[in-house]
């Protein structure tokens, strides 16, 4: 656990150093300071990773006094013999690709168009693993010229040592040797000044992990293999995350559709960082809705904290193409006059992770509270096919504010091919949670032991007072399809049986009370109406 928090420590120190860098360059707060942390951060990652691997395939190298020497002397075929040993997942490097090589040639002029070069090299010769394509089928290479983001040449090779010194003060070798689990945390650290909500057209969408783990542990309560697991608007990959997490990075393939780019890059480094390399060319840049690349994929696991509203109208009439008839079955929102940002965008993603289920299919999605009581339009209809599928496992209503960036209360439904219909499990977690403040904003905390009562409840479909209510899809179709636990709720009124003589007395002494306080009022008004009479102009 020491051990641990050391390692922890010292990866935070060198974002933070690497940060100092680029503020010590004029890039602090700079738009392109995020590409520069994140890239630099990945490539240190990716060197490391390859070293690791490397010694543990060769283990003469890890004993050679200088490692970069010994992999230059490798003949060819050697080289390329130990490259072709290496599992898919490891970056493929050549000797001059290393720190340690860049960190001897640092002083050599035009150093900043040997970094430059060298990263580029890296990406191409890694393209076919580490690229995120687009719907049109271009691809984003891992990494850009970054001293091209510093606009005096002059400052250029300094920048770049810097960089360069940065990332050969540690490694991360010991601990891929110790196998430690921490680098969902790191990434959070990594991207916390970056992955904010700014309120734009395509605003980046943050789960908290409680959300998240309570989503992936009610979804996977049982091991599973060979699952095909998608996210339709996956953000940096904390939904997707936490559920390979629970099914084991090994027995799962990630798919994940985004329109952010910058997002799309987030993800790229949470898989690597998560285990889950060879996941990355399933992620696609594109319009989920207006330019579906799964449309005729079905996936096992489908997770979504989709955007709720957003002005769509540019591409609506996209949307009503033969092709996706049957997958917008309830409809498509019309187009308003005015709020036009308001146009209920989530519903089309419900309906599209109904589409794209496979026949033993599970999903859960974050909703605004409002869908699962709607009276009437595309709401009503998709509950009302929800519950005559026999697709609805369960609900989860949780407290206000648990997201710090919206006031939107939220639900999570948890959608299940094979659902048992008899048993459906509607919890209500409104009044849970703890309330903390972050920066200018107030969140609620779900404890973990909250987090367990929830799992456990949904899991074990138990009815628990106050709490959750389970009740079948009947019932449920008699209560206008409303998935709210509050409208299951019994209400009990408590009889007391008292004889015609208590209830006599019971009479008096209420009427003898009333008729003391008629008294009292009178007299009140006597003495109220004699002081206004005594009041004189002075």
């Amino acid at each position: 656990m020491t051990q641990d928090i050391n390692f922890m420590t010292k990866t935070k120190a060198l974002i933070d150093n690497l940060k100092s860098v680029c503020a010590n360059y004029g890039l602090g707060n700079d738009g392109n300071e995020f590409k520069i942390i994140t890239q630099v951060f990945l490539y240190k990652f990716l060197n490391d990773k390859f070293r690791y691997a490397v010694k543990q395939e060769k283990p003469e190298l890890d004993q050679a006094e200088n490692f970069s020497k010994a992999l230059i002397d490798l003949s060819e075929d050697e080289y390329q013999f130990l490259i072709a040993s290496l599992d898919p997942n490891i970056p493929r490097l050549r000797p001059e690709h290393l720190i340690s090589h860049l960190f001897v040639k640092q002083n050599d002029s035009d150093f900043a168009k040997t970094f430059d070069d060298t990263l580029r090299q890296i990406s191409i010769e890694n393209a076919e693993v580490f690229s995120v394509k687009s719907f049109s089928g271009a691809k984003d290479t891992l990494f850009d010229e970054l001293t091209q983001y510093i606009s005096d040449s002059s400052q250029r090779d300094a920048f770049a040592k810097a960089l360069i010194n940065k990332l050969f003060e540690f490694s991360f070798e010991e601990m891929f040797e110790q196998k430690y689990d921490f680098f969902a945390t790191i990434f959070e650290y990594l991207i916390k000044d970056y992955n904010t909500d700014s309120g734009g057209k395509y605003a980046e969408y943050y789960t908290p992990h409680a959300v998240a783990r309570i989503m992936a542990q009610i979804m996977v309560p049982a091991p599973v293999k060979g699952a095909k697991v998608y996210d339709p608007s996956a953000g940096s990959g904390t939904l997707l995350m936490s559920i390979a997490h629970q099914i084991g990075e090994e027995n799962c393939t990630i798919y994940s559709e985004d329109i952010s780019q910058k997002s799309s890059n987030m993800l790229r480094l949470n898989l690597v960082l998560n285990n889950l390399t060879h996941s990355i060319p399933n992620i696609i840049k594109t319009n989920t809705i207006a330019q579906p690349t799964y449309l005729d994929t079905k996936f096992d696991y489908i997770v979504s904290n989709p955007p709720f509203k957003l002005n769509f109208s540019d591409f609506h009439t996209d949307l009503d193409k033969d092709t996706f008839k049957k997958r917008f079955f309830a409809g498509i929102p019309k187009i308003p006059n005015k709020d036009k940002d308001k146009m209920a965008i989530y519903l089309l993603f419900i309906q599209h992770i109904m589409f794209s289920l496979s026949d033993t299919g599970k999903a859960a999605i974050v909703v605004p509270t409002g869908f699962i009581t709607a009276q009437s339009g595309i709401e009503k209809k998709i509950r009302e096919r929800l519950i005559t599928n026999g697709w609805l496992r369960g609900v989860v209503s949780m407290p206000s504010n648990i997201f710090a960036t919206t006031g939107t209360n939220v639900s999570v439904l948890f959608l299940d091919k094979e659902a048992d219909s008899e048993h459906i499990v509607l919890l209500d977690a409104s009044k849970l949670g703890e309330t903390v403040t972050e920066g200018k904003n107030q969140r609620t905390v779900l404890t973990l032991i909250e987090e367990r009562l929830i799992i456990d409840t949904l899991n074990n479909k138990k009815a628990v007072k106050d709490l959750a209510v389970v009740v079948s899809k009947e019932e449920i179709a008699a209560k206008s399809y409303s998935f709210s636990a509050g409208q299951y709720f019994e209400v009990k009124i408590e009889y007391t049986y008292i004889t015609p003589e208590e209830f006599a007395n019971k009479m008096k002494t209420f009427e003898t009370n009333l008729s003391e306080l008629f008294n009292e009022s009178k007299t009140l008004e006597i003495e109220i109406q004699n002081n206004l009479k005594g009041l004189k102009y002075e």
